[in-house]
């Protein structure tokens, strides 16, 4: 049995659901979409082209959540990532979801303006609210993540496949202060998981396309 991956190794999304099969010891084909005829064959799977998306033989499996929760159905013997209990099972999906959504969508908001390219013209407003938006959740998760090792006591799950490429990138964009000192230290676990750290390496390559400038401290 072998998966088939369309994602990228720069791409946070694509993180998410790689570090899921890493910690299942799942073998998968990467295909790298940067090759224009691995974009098409996507296509043929998702025709709005994003990735990541995953093939179980001919079933395409759709967004990183979705692709975590479809394993985790499939292979859940192999290091669950959502608990089995409804109540705890319910607070990693909040994790995932916060990680996401006041995470990494305020990055991808600052990446966008450093972009013009994309935009027209950057803007230095937006981009200080998203700024803002990352100081107020560091603020929140420092005192979500005191006395834990994880995003969630129940262990290691779907919401730190979430958190590790956000907060990764976070800091890159909005270092994140020495007064978080739980939320650093969550950061540094988490880039020293193997699963995490094998996609640090993977990445490499890529960080040039940060347009923000990659800094060599990771």
């Amino acid at each position: 049995m072998s998966y088939i991956l369309y994602a990228h190794p720069f791409s946070s999304y694509s993180w998410k659901a790689m570090i899921a099969l890493h910690e299942k010891e799942l073998p998968y084909t990467l295909r790298n979409v940067e090759d224009e005829g691995v974009m098409d064959a996507l296509r043929d799977q998702w025709p709005l082209g994003k990735f990541p998306v995953l093939v179980d033989e001919d079933t395409p499996v759709i967004e990183a959540t979705t692709i975590i929760e479809y394993l985790d159905l499939r292979h859940y013997e192999r290091a669950p990532l959502i608990p089995a209990t409804a109540h705890d099972a319910l607070d990693v999906r909040f994790m995932d979801r916060v990680f996401d959504n006041h995470v990494m969508t305020p990055v991808q908001a600052a990446v966008t303006e450093a972009l013009p390219h994309l935009i027209g013209a950057s803007d230095p407003v937006r981009t200080q609210r998203a700024r803002d938006a990352l100081e107020t959740i560091y603020g929140w998760l420092e005192t979500r993540l005191t006395g834990h090792l994880w995003a969630s006591p129940q262990g290691f799950s779907m919401a730190d496949c979430a958190a590790a490429p956000a907060l990764f990138y976070a800091d890159w964009v909005h270092p994140i202060g020495e007064r978080y000192l739980e939320l650093r230290a969550y950061r540094g676990r988490l880039n020293a998981r193997p699963s995490v750290a094998r996609c640090i390496e993977g990445a490499r390559p890529y960080r040039h396309y940060f347009p923000l400038g990659a800094p060599d401290r990771d």
